[in-house]
């Protein structure tokens, strides 16, 4: 059986394996038919699937030409392969084995691959592939199809190839085997493609091993040109360095006719006749329409054609001009239009009448200008003459003139006559050379009366010489500065002092400036201000200071300075100098600044003279005599630059009263407020003190009352003293003279003064500075009496004896007192009509009777008596 037909033996084998299967039994999938020839291996693709679940296979063998015994319900053959348990791998269940020409490369799960190496021709036939898995079993058959010889590979193509189409050519070998390597060759006209750069695109190869198919393949890609038609391709197989077999196809490459022109003379002088040849060289398939002329890409019609098979003659008679030109001939097969080369004709005639073109028109002064000669000649001419306004321009002979920087002279009308070996042409038309300028001398003229003055309406024209083309509008710098009354005129209205020059343009495609033009406006001095030149930095009294009068400007310049403080004329000149700068000079300061046009002032500077605290006195409110239990402020009055920052108080005696206000304030005033006061002011330059002013604080009418209360009840108490303390003096006597007429009675008698200095009388005006207080008088009245202890004491007192028995009475009788009389005058306004007594009234002690006397008692009694 042919290689050539493998599907025919695809169907045998299936119809063998058919009796052997059941939709119930093993699946095995395998190529029905694998080819090979004599000395190659066969390697099998093999893939099985066991009917019953997680079943391992046990034994595989490979039989050769067998044959089903229904007797013994066996299998007999050759048998080249036969594996049990123990020929597996236990872990991996691959069987790795090898036995004689056959190698198992499968498992016991679902892979039986086979390899037979080497393969003979006696092979050929059904193999039987015996697989068992416990009680299952199933024989398998494969099909070989082994040849003598190495069969040839199958070169398919498609079934149209065109000249310069991209073409796909496969050849392809049903055989592969790992470790038998095949290598597909592809020639074109015994010529290894591979080494055709310009024919070749693309050489892929593949090898294909699978449980469906087992072959190799070369796919060649290439675009063939209509030269390539009729050549053999050839594909080799190569097993190392040893031809195998080949195959061989001839291209059929299908192309539009391929046609050649000729052209006998393709020179030729006015009526002369030419005779043209098309030849049809080739043509796959066969020409489909005659052949036909064309000049110029348009056909040509009506001309004398004489028509052969594979040839066409064209003859043209009396040629002229017209027919100069390219020519070619075309042909039509089924493919398309086949198209010769173009061959030009060319013929030889004089100059026709020249014409100018100029570059660019209308041209721009200053621009390169070319002006080109146009006369069709064959050949092409020679010489050339130029003419400007009729006038020869001698130098240029060339096609092109030249003007590098064209001007106003260079305007006019141009002609030229162009030469060649025939004779010389003749001029047809002049060209017009337009060149265009901007307007020239251009100028901007004031119409006003001069000097123009600030705020005056002023009148400007531009005017200029020539143009071309007209001037069409103007332009005025600076924009916006005016009116245009009509074109080229400006009115300015109300003109600043500070107008600009004004400069104006005049325009046609291009404008022209003029030189600026300056109104020069005449008008007072301007932004005239104060500057202080020194010092430089703040201005303190006494120090040196100079101020300047400076302005922006001024037309006409002479000028004239003045300066005024306050609205009144200081001085004429333009610095002003303070020796020695005091407070006064404080104030606001103008310069003004005089020419022709009128005075400028400036704006007030502001003098500030820098001093330390002056002029302070301390004012009170609301007086200097203020009632006691009133409201005081007083206020520190200062003149300092900068104000004062920190105050000081000071009382009568130089005490810091601890208040840093301008304003002290007492509330409620109290008698003892009554002194002078003083301030003290401290800025940031000095320290200034006040002078002392007094404040005076008196009682109010209810203190005066309660004073005189008390004194009259004190009054009174003296005055009762005084009669008690007489009746005690009587008493006293008349008991000193009953005492002794006593013989045995001892007195004592004793009186305690307080002797203290007269107060001085107050005087009778009124005292500013209140009034006497009893209860600062420290006046301490006492008495002490002391008994002595025995009687030897007493004895000698009263020059009487010792042994004298004590009076009848034995008690003891004491009488003690202190009577302290208040003097006079102690009261506010009061003066004593007579003076103090000073007596010291005094009490007499009498003890009755004789015997022992008691003994006396150390204590001692105080008796202290105030108001």
């Amino acid at each position: 059986m042919r290689a050539h037909y493998p599907w025919l033996l695809l169907i045998l084998g299936h119809a063998a394996s058919a009796q052997y299967s059941s939709a119930n039994d093993w699946t095995v999938d395998h190529p029905q038919t694998l080819f090979a020839w004599e000395g190659a291996c066969i390697r099998i693709p093999c893939k099985y699937k066991i009917p019953l679940p997680k079943a391992r296979l046990d034994n595989i063998l490979l039989f050769q030409n067998y044959k089903f015994d229904k007797d013994t319900k066996k299998f007999n053959g050759t048998v080249l392969y036969n594996a049990t348990k123990t020929e597996k791998d236990p872990e991996t269940e691959l069987y790795l084995s090898k036995q004689g020409r056959v190698t198992v490369l499968g498992n016991r799960i679902n892979n039986c691959t086979l390899k037979i190496h080497p393969i003979y021709a006696n092979d050929s036939g059904n193999l039987g592939l015996r697989m068992t898995a416990g009680t299952e079993r199933w024989m398998e058959p494969i099909h070989l199809n082994v040849s003598e010889k190495p069969f040839q590979p199958y070169i398919q193509m498609p079934s149209e190839i065109r000249e310069s189409q991209s073409v796909t050519l496969t050849c392809g070998l049903n055989f592969s085997c790992f470790g038998y390597d095949i290598l597909l060759q592809w020639f074109l006209e015994d010529s290894e493609i591979t080494s055709i750069t310009s024919f070749v695109t693309s050489i892929t190869s593949s090898v294909t091993s699978s449980i469906k198919n087992v072959y190799t393949e070369s796919k060649l890609t290439f675009q063939p040109k209509w030269t390539d038609h009729g050549k053999s391709v050839k594909c080799r197989v190569q097993h190392s360095s040893e031809v195998l077999s080949e195959s061989t196809v001839r291209l059929d490459v299908k192309y539009a006719p391929k046609l050649e022109i000729k052209v006998n003379p393709t020179e030729v002088e006015e009526d002369n006749s030419v005779t043209m040849t098309c030849r049809v060289n080739s043509s796959n398939p066969k020409l489909r329409t005659a052949v036909s002329w064309f000049k110029d890409g348009r056909p040509l019609e009506d001309q004398d054609q004489e028509q052969e098979q594979q040839m066409s003659k064209l003859t043209l008679h009396s040629v002229t001009k017209d027919m100069r030109g390219k020519y070619r001939c075309q042909a039509s097969n089924d493919i398309g239009p086949g198209k010769s080369e173009e061959v030009e004709l060319t013929v030889y005639y004089a100059p026709e009448p020249s014409r100018v073109h100029i570059h660019p028109s209308p041209a721009e002064e200053g621009q390169s200008v070319e002006l080109i000669c146009d006369s069709l000649a064959s050949p092409s001419a020679t010489n050339y003459t130029w003419y400007h306004n009729r006038k020869h321009i001698p130098g240029d002979t060339q096609e092109k003139l030249h003007i590098r920087k064209v001007s106003l002279w260079h305007a006019g009308n141009y002609s030229c006559l162009a030469e060649n070996r025939l004779g010389p042409g003749r001029i047809d038309q002049e060209a017009k050379l337009d060149v265009h300028y901007a307007p020239k001398a251009v100028t901007t003229v004031i119409q006003s009366f001069t000097p123009i003055l600030e705020g005056d309406n002023v009148t400007l024209v531009c005017r200029y010489n020539s143009s071309n083309p007209n001037v069409t509008f103007y332009i005025w710098d600076p924009q916006g500065s005016g009116s245009e009354l009509k074109p080229g005129v400006l009115r300015i209205q109300k003109v600043t002092w500070d107008s600009m020059p004004v400069s104006c343009a005049a325009c046609n495609h291009k404008c022209s400036w003029a030189f600026p033009v300056s109104l020069n406006v005449h008008y007072a001095p301007r932004a005239v201000k104060v500057l202080k030149v020194s010092p430089a930095s703040e201005i303190h009294a006494g120090q040196r200071v100079l101020l300047r009068c400076d302005f922006a400007g001024s037309n006409p310049a002479e000028v004239r300075f003045f300066w005024k403080k306050n609205g009144s004329l200081v001085q004429e000149g333009k610095h002003l100098h303070f020796s020695s700068i005091s407070p006064e000079d404080s104030g606001n300061y103008n310069c003004m600044v005089n020419n022709s046009i009128g005075d400028t002032l400036s704006q007030a500077w502001n003098l500030q003279v820098l001093y330390a605290p002056r002029r302070l006195r301390v004012s009170i409110s609301p007086g200097e005599r203020v009632m006691e239990g009133k409201k005081a402020t007083l206020s520190c009055e200062s003149d300092a630059n900068p104000p004062i920052s920190q105050y000081t108080w000071f009382d009568s005696s130089g005490q810091d009263l601890h208040s840093s206000g301008q304003k002290l304030r007492l509330e409620p005033l109290e008698v003892q407020h009554t002194g002078s006061y003083r301030c003290k002011g401290t800025n940031g330059i000095g320290t200034g003190e006040s002078p002392p002013s007094t404040l005076t604080v008196y009682y109010s009418p209810e203190t005066i009352g309660k004073r005189v209360a008390l004194g009259l009840g004190f009054c009174l108490a003296i005055c009762i003293l005084a009669i008690w303390g007489m009746k005690i003096q009587k008493k006293w006597k008349q008991n000193r003279s009953q005492q002794g007429l006593q013989e045995n009675s001892s007195g004592q008698s004793f009186f305690v003064r307080n002797k203290k200095a007269r107060r001085t009388p107050l005087s009778e005006g009124p005292q500013s500075q209140g009034c006497y207080n009893p209860a600062m008088d420290d006046t301490v009245s006492y008495a002490i009496l002391r008994f002595p202890e025995s009687d030897t004491h007493n004895a000698g007192d009263a020059g009487t004896p010792a042994t004298q028995a004590p009076p009848p009475n034995n008690s003891d009788t004491v009488t003690y007192s202190v009577v302290q009389k208040r003097p006079m005058g102690d009261y506010e306004n009061v003066n004593p009509s007579f003076p103090e007594d000073e007596s010291i009234h005094y009490s007499e002690l009498v003890q009755f009777g004789a015997g022992k006397r008691p003994q006396a008692k150390e204590d001692v009694d105080y008796v202290t008596l105030k108001h």
